[in-house]
């Protein structure tokens, strides 16, 4: 072998060891948790129970991250039942085997086994959250994802004095996983909240509360970043702090344009950023949310307080803040209509402009038939509540769709899921209740097959399907959406797009759709994998108000889906 060839063989080894050396390098610096799954002993609202939680805690341990940063979590289920971790507007790109959803991207963690998510972070920054994706368990077992801007780089607003989480969450005395067990097996509606709480404590409006209510003391003058969490089961809500302006800079982890406001509406599933200067004389005011009206919520009023350093002599109550009244739908739905990205140099947006895929998606709830024949059940008319989106109810598989797909398993699911709704009808005028409109009778396991990078618009449209219309947060994983466009009524092809916004709409994983209204939204599915969507009031996602998307591989190894490590058996 010649001297000019022998060279060439070893510059190409060397750049080979080379590569090798730093992929083994990135790898190891990869951080892992370790976390276990465990019922702990809670006492709230006067009574004590068990509870799933991570590592004993309520909520669970916050993960403090850089954009851009890898990582992985090892979940051991210590726990009863079988369970899954989402990670809650992670994009996970190219990686949907740790996005979660149970019997969707993964069969579940049985119990006393364990599996390792790897969590990779692309452009968020900002609030992010975790929870658990299986059946109800998400109601103890979630907890903050803190998203920093990389090193050398800070926020596109006045670097805040401190932050203080703040994660809303749902209290039930009873156990949350025989609630909706009971719920699915007679057909009725579950049981409602017994209370809400901030940063796992409700409050001193409720029982037994009063020593235990999250307090923050501040410093005057100083700036404190909000990182607020709705982690709550069923309900959207209001949240305030008394006598204090917020200012919103982000939500879903995303910058907007700073929107000044007394007030946030806030839906399940959604995460704000929210600056708040202590500008107001010493003392002590009520932080406090309660429900945005639904067909079925909790009336709690969940506390904690906002307490300035410093000596002086406290108030005998805290000052309260005037909380919009819970059927306030103009309150609701202006703050959304406020919401703008920042679509500056440093953080661009990237709205499609031609669309290639149109979906327009009707939100029902409905009912079904009792399972048993000659029985009765106690939904409307006998008949059991379920949810649908196109009338199509969602039947969770017993296998996951992601490996069923993958590996190419028939008979999991079918890739038929409606376009337009099969019925027709004036979606949002008075109470439906014929059959045609009540009864979803197109359930299975549907889901829309998208072609890798195609451009896709979903026009939600809400419904008065049995007089049931609320605001639905509908939520997607694996991508962020940019929300266009968002009124009330029938949404209307020929004039509804002229007040679309494709300069600067806010980009979002989870958009409340308003109370007889509608919202559309666009992204790209730049993202292969199978990425679940559904509705974030637990409930109408038990009954199925959920479908999935399929989005085909890319022409290159780089645009396809990373082959598992490790998939879960079922």
């Amino acid at each position: 072998m010649g001297f000019k060839k022998m060279s060439v063989l070893l510059q190409i080894l060397g750049f080979l060891l080379l590569h090798m050396f730093l992929l083994s390098k990135a790898a190891t610096n990869i951080t892992t948790y370790d976390w276990v799954l465990e019922e702990t002993s809670y006492t709230r609202l006067c009574s004590t129970k068990k509870i799933l939680t991570v590592n004993g805690q309520f909520p669970g341990p916050a993960l403090h991250l850089h954009k851009g940063e890898t990582i992985k979590v090892n979940v051991h289920n210590n726990g009863t039942y079988n369970i899954t971790i989402h990670w809650h507007g992670v994009k996970q790109p190219r990686n949907p085997w740790s996005d979660g959803p149970e019997y969707v991207a993964q069969c579940p963690i049985q119990a006393g086994k364990n599996y390792t998510y790897e969590i990779i972070l692309s452009d968020e920054e900002g609030t992010l959250w975790w929870h658990a994706h299986s059946d109800w368990t998400r109601a103890t077992v979630h907890g903050p994802i803190f998203v920093y801007p990389p090193a050398g780089k800070g926020y596109p607003f006045r670097r805040p004095d401190a932050e203080i989480p703040i994660v809303l969450a749902s209290w039930f005395k009873g156990d949350v996983m025989q609630i909706i067990k009971q719920a699915l097996a007679t057909g009725a509606e579950p049981n409602k909240s017994d209370a809400f709480t901030i940063n796992g404590q409700p409050g001193d409006t409720q029982p037994c509360s009063n020593t235990s209510m999250f307090r923050t003391v501040v410093d005057h003058g100083k700036t404190y970043l909000l990182r607020i969490i709705n982690a709550i089961m069923n309900e959207e809500m209001f949240f305030m702090v008394a006598d204090h302006k917020l200012t919103v800079v982000g939500i879903d982890a995303a910058y907007v344009k700073p929107i000044l406001t007394n007030y946030i509406m806030i839906t399940p599933g959604q995460t704000m950023d929210v600056l708040i200067t202590a500008n107001q004389s010493p003392s002590h005011y009520y932080i406090a949310a309660r429900a945005y009206e639904g067909v079925v919520y909790s009336n709690a009023t969940t506390t904690a307080v906002f307490q300035y350093s410093g000596n002086y002599t406290p108030p005998s109550s805290p000052a309260f803040p005037n909380l919009p009244d819970y059927n306030n739908s103009l309150a609701a739905t202006s703050f959304v209509r406020r919401f703008r990205a920042l679509a500056t140099k440093d953080h661009p947006i990237d709205v499609p402009k031609s669309i290639q895929t149109r979906l327009f998606v009707t939100i029902a709830v409905n009912t079904l038939p009792c399972e048993q024949q000659n029985s009765t059940c106690s939904g409307p008319n006998g008949d059991r509540l379920s949810a649908s989106l196109n009338n199509i109810t969602f039947d969770t598989p017993t296998i996951d769709i992601l490996q069923a797909y993958y590996k190419s398993i028939k008979g999991v699911y079918k890739g038929d899921f409606l376009d337009n709704p099969q019925y027709v009808f004036n979606y949002t005028a008075d109470p439906m209740y014929s059959d045609n409109y009540t009864m979803s009778n197109l359930n299975g396991t549907r889901v829309k097959i998208l072609d890798y990078n195609s451009t896709v618009e979903i026009v939600f449209q809400g419904t008065n399907v049995m007089n049931a219309s609320e605001n639905h947060p509908m939520h997607l994983h694996g991508f962020s959406f940019y929300l266009v466009g968002y009124g009330f009524g029938n949404f209307d092809e020929n004039k509804s797009p002229s007040g679309y916004n494709l300069v600067d709409p806010p980009e979002l994983n989870t958009i409340g759709v308003p109370k007889n209204g509608w919202a559309t939204v666009r992204f790209k599915a730049n993202n292969p994998g199978v990425w679940f969507m559904h509705c974030h009031l637990e409930r109408h996602s038990s009954w199925g108000m959920d479908t999935a998307f399929i989005v085909k591989n890319g022409p290159t190894r780089d645009t396809s889906i990373r082959p598992p490590h490790y998939i879960n058996p079922c």
